[in-house]
């Protein structure tokens, strides 16, 4: 095996009620964020900087039509050549070998195999951040471990009850890792990200061990499970982190992006990142639209008022309407007259002339996709 050159799988298994419905018809990796982008290009951009050529994706059954839509062949990031491929499986198919006694984790072994990998990063879908996997194979080679796993100091009210926080001592040593429901959460804590590094030598054997022993299908668990039955420590992240598990903090990561430091540290650090690409023309702002503290993706019309809001691809905002505190996604039609405020709006909504859709901060109003909103929401009424 080639030193350094590492293998990737993607964890996209995270289903949260607290989601719907903006995932009913799509798993969370491909929520679009920031006017133009997807949470999985985030992942994908990590996988793609660190020079990895090969992942391993796995996703629920029924939700691989957007992530086909969005990925396509692979090309912009670099995953549609001979050497550098993708690979998409559907989980609950090992599911189904489990149950049939079969060895439901051969799949993931024959990739890793295949791959000729020395190290393997797995990633889960819902902490989004742009990290440099480099230099957290640096750390896991320096420290000689079974396991590195990258964490961040966060605020409690940003843990969901089945994170895993990581009790870690000095120079990264972890001692301990618990489910956050069964913790004794202080104001700040190590939330573990949900990205490890293992050798992938390592992780085959423990793979073959585990699935005659019939531990958990999910590959997330597996390795949270074995955080401190190796040599684990921990790599400290200090860039941006959003962990996404319900509608605040979705439209929360999204309102961040209109602060120019926290921007800055996700888009445009030192390493890119990498979406699916859309020749248009720009946005087209009238003479009387009036935009404040606002972002927008291309194709659009604005001839209404926007303020602190993101707007994406082929959204009319008509004469006196009014849309603030928003997220609005693609294809939307917000008629004359119209307020949407403190409201996150899918694809392809048609708001009718002089109709308020009127949220709260810490409760946004959500309206599913294809609606057709002919009379005033307020407050998820």
């Amino acid at each position: 095996m080639r030193t350094n050159k590492m293998c990737a799988i993607l964890g996209n298994l995270h289903r949260y009620n607290e989601l719907l419905p903006l995932t009913e018809n799509r798993p969370l990796a491909t929520l679009p964020f920031d006017c133009k982008y997807r949470l999985i290009d985030f992942n994908l951009s990590s996988i793609v900087n660190a020079n990895i050529n090969t992942v391993f994706m796995v996703f629920n059954e029924g939700e691989t039509q957007s992530v086909f839509d969005h990925i396509g062949g692979g090309k912009e990031w670099n995953l549609d050549s001979v050497r550098n491929r993708f690979f998409i499986h559907v989980y609950q198919d090992f599911l189904k070998q489990k149950a049939e006694n079969k060895h439901y984790y051969d799949t993931v072994i024959d990739y890793l195999r295949k791959s000729k990998s020395e190290y393997t990063v797995f990633m889960g879908s819902k902490m989004l951040c742009n990290i440099d996997l480099r230099a957290v194979l640096k750390i896991h080679q320096m420290q000689e471990n079974d396991m590195t796993v990258v964490y961040k100091r966060m605020p409690k009210s940003q843990v969901y009850p089945t994170d895993i926080v990581l009790d870690v001592e000095e120079h990264g040593k972890i001692i301990g890792a618990t489910q956050a429901k069964d913790a004794q959460l202080t104001d700040l804590v190590n939330l573990s990200a949900d990205i490890y590094i293992v050798q992938t030598n390592r992780l085959i054997e423990a793979l073959s061990q585990g699935q005659n022993e019939g531990v958990s299908v999910n590959l997330e668990s597996f390795l949270r499970s074995n955080i401190t039955n190796v040599k684990s420590s921990a790599y400290e992240y200090t860039g941006y982190l959003n962990n996404i598990f319900d509608i605040n903090s979705y439209y929360q990561a999204n309102m961040d992006m209109l602060e120019p430091q926290k921007f800055s540290s996700l888009l445009y650090s030192s390493k890119k990142i990498y979406t699916k690409l859309k020749n248009e023309v720009p946005t087209y702002y009238a003479p009387t639209s009036q935009v404040e503290n606002s972002q927008f993706a291309t194709g659009s019309i604005i001839e209404g008022t926007v303020k602190n809001s993101l707007v994406s691809r082929h959204t009319l905002i008509s004469e006196d309407a009014t849309v603030e505190d928003s997220i609005i996604m693609a294809n939307n039609k917000i008629g004359t007259g119209a307020l949407v405020k403190y409201a996150i709006l899918d694809k392809e909504v048609q708001v009718a002339p002089g109709v308020k859709i009127i949220g709260t901060k810490e409760e946004p109003l959500v309206i599913k996709k294809q609606s057709h909103v002919i009379s005033d929401i307020y407050g998820g009424e």
